[in-house]
């Protein structure tokens, strides 16, 4: 029998280290997952377009823990760019045990005045940039015989509103997407696909959200923390759930757009108007769209609910 050595022993606890890809890292819900995966010592591979950004986030990784940070910049409508960030992480550590994806986009405005490439490039980046993800990820974890992989989806998957139609549309297709891949993979009982579907929550999407609205919006209540839903992500590793709504309110307000419909449609424009939307006039924006804006990219937004 051959005693195990201290230097063994380091290089066992390496290998039981998670290895995390987390997409939409730089800030946000994804910033958030990011840096509680780095407090349980894992190693991360963090993506977003913005480069500088992404460096703050892995500084903020490496301070909270993670035993190694890598950075790839890209953006998730580049099916090439997707596939170099998930073969850095297995060619890097070996393996590729979680993988978070969290990047989107979002738009305001009435169906008639929305500029049609907005329109577009928000469904495209849920619903396109999910798909390249998939199309990396799914082969490793096929490869593997195991895996997480956890979206982050919206209570609008779920539900629509007034002058959202762009993310109800891409977060919609985008969560039937996953449901699709959930069917494809029963055969492989150690490979989990989940998402978390978070209502009102405070991160910067509000502050870099396209809008032709002339005003600014904000998350609607109840409101709750990015680090919060980032538990909820967290948590679905050891607990993959389908669909994890995050936020009391969302099985209640799910319920009334399914059973009450005029009801809930009466009720939905006005009570998005009064909580959340601001009265300060914004010029028409594309906001982070087309391009990342990272004077507003942290973990938490300016906007903090009514």
């Amino acid at each position: 029998m051959t005693e195990q050595t201290p230097a063994d022993d380091v290089s066992s606890a390496r290998e039981l280290r998670e290895v995390v890809l987390v997409f939409g890292a730089s800030s946000g819900i994804g910033r958030a997952s990011a840096i509680g995966f780095a407090r349980r010592g894992a190693s991360l591979v963090l993506v977003s377009r913005s480069a500088s950004t992404l460096a703050d986030a892995a500084a903020d990784c490496r301070a909270a823990g993670a035993a190694a940070v890598e950075c790839v910049p890209a953006d998730v409508l580049e099916a090439p760019a997707v596939q170099a960030a998930v073969d850095r992480a297995t060619s890097t550590f070996g393996r590729l045990d979680v993988v978070v994806h969290s990047a989107t986009v979002m738009a305001y405005g009435r169906v008639e005045d929305l500029d049609p490439a907005v329109f577009q490039r928000v469904v495209d980046t849920a619903v396109q940039g999910t798909f390249h993800v998939f199309q990396a990820v799914v082969p490793v974890f096929r490869a593997q015989r195991r895996g997480s992989l956890v979206v982050v989806s919206s209570l609008l998957a779920s539900i629509t509103a007034p002058t959202m139609s762009a993310y109800v549309t891409a977060k919609w297709g985008q969560l039937g997407l996953i449901r699709t891949l959930q069917q494809e993979l029963r055969e492989l009982p150690d490979v989990h696909v989940s998402a978390v579907a978070p209502g009102g929550v405070t991160t910067p999407i509000y502050d870099q959200a396209a809008t032709v609205l002339g005003n600014s919006a904000h998350p609607p209540p109840p409101v709750y923390t990015p680090e919060r839903v980032a538990r909820a992500v967290l948590d679905r590793v050891a607990n993959p759930r389908r669909l994890k709504q995050s936020g009391f309110a969302n099985p209640v307000i799910i319920a009334g757009f399914r059973l009450f419909p005029p009801v809930f449609d009466a009720l939905v424009g006005p009570l998005l108007k009064a909580f959340s939307m601001g009265r300060d006039p914004v010029p028409p924006t594309t906001g982070n769209v087309f391009a990342p804006v990272p004077e507003k990219e942290a973990t938490r937004g300016s906007s903090r609910g009514i």
